[in-house]
């Protein structure tokens, strides 16, 4: 009786090692293939160039190949979608933005996905100010300039997409101004840009990262910044609030990592970590802030607040202003 007990005992045991020792294996084992970044936009955006400056370090860290990958389409909601419908194995991530994070769900009827449940919050990249750019060849330079000649101007202003930050700062500026504003939403920041450039549209507000090398090249000039306060890269250029007089204007974009739900809680911490050492390098941080982007690295937790608030937050707006899906 004995030695049967004391193999089975023995049985126990190994497989009790074996099922402690498999624990870890999610994040030791982790990534087994490379990782792919859905940009839910098209190429030029202000989370396209975000997760171009990250990928590259990300990839050293976790010692397999990070790629970056744009699925453009519905403000974002394609390609939050297809992460969130990807296997929770940490392979297929989303570089997720304001709108499609923190927007979409008050904003679009049949969504087809939720992206409080469907998708994980793994950790900040970066937050950024909109920058409010023109057209080089337009006749004012100022935002008091512009300001005097709206109300005789029939202008146009373009968005990465309805339902974006950038969407409801022009809506609530029109709101605020009386001024003769129409929409024209576009699959992405790039695209609404190249239009800046060549004239087609009047004014955008656009993610300062995505905005830089236009604005340092001269081929757009910024009149304002949406954020409460001034960019850090761009001091003397004012904000909307203080140079339009407009109370409580306060738009910013941000972009963070998403997994789909169900991811192991050990990939998700090994993530948060690994992208937080990398924001913190010191030539990752200065070229995301000369890109016009704040770092701010956040645990899991924090992140997931981050996100609640901005929900909150967007609800409110869309509430206030009145302002539905075309």
């Amino acid at each position: 009786m004995l030695p049967m007990m004391s193999r089975t005992l023995r049985s126990v045991t190994l497989v009790a090692g074996l099922a402690m020792a498999a624990l870890p294996a999610w994040g030791q084992a982790y990534p087994s293939s490379p990782v792919h970044l859905i940009v839910a936009y098209a190429a030029g955006g202000t989370g396209d160039v975000v997760a171009r400056i990250v990928a590259p370090k990300l990839s050293t860290a976790l010692g397999q190949s990070v790629i970056v990958e744009n699925r453009a389409g519905a403000s974002g909601a394609i390609g939050a979608r297809s992460v969130a419908v990807a296997n929770p194995d940490g392979l297929t991530l989303l570089i997720g933005q304001t709108a499609e994070v923190a927007i979409n769900q008050h904003w679009l009827k049949g969504l087809n996905y939720d992206p409080d449940k469907d998708l994980q919050p793994v950790a900040l990249l970066a937050v950024v100010p909109l920058a409010l750019v023109v057209p080089a060849k337009a006749p004012y330079s100022t935002m008091s300039e512009f300001l005097a000649a709206l109300p005789t101007s029939k202008l146009t202003f373009a968005s990465a997409g309805t339902g974006t930050p950038g969407h409801f700062a022009g809506e609530l500026l029109k709101a605020k101004t009386h001024g003769n504003l129409t929409h024209v939403p576009y699959k992405g920041a790039g695209p609404a840009l190249n239009d800046i450039i060549g004239g087609h549209v009047d004014l955008y507000f656009s993610g300062m990262p995505a905005a830089m090398p236009q604005l340092k090249g001269g081929l757009a000039k910024v009149l304002a910044v949406s954020s409460a306060k001034r960019s850090g890269i761009a001091p003397d250029v004012p904000t909307v609030a203080e140079s339009a007089g407009i109370k409580d204007f306060a738009f910013t974009l941000w972009a963070g990592v998403f997994a789909p739900r169900g991811t192991p809680p050990a990939i998700v911490a090994r993530l948060n970590s690994e992208i937080n050492k990398v924001l913190n390098e010191p030539d990752t941080r200065q070229r995301l802030v000369e890109a016009g982007a704040d770092v701010e690295p956040m645990s899991v937790d924090q992140f997931r607040a981050f996100v609640d608030a901005e929900s909150g937050k967007y609800a409110r707006i869309i509430k206030e202003t009145g302002v539905h899906a075309e």
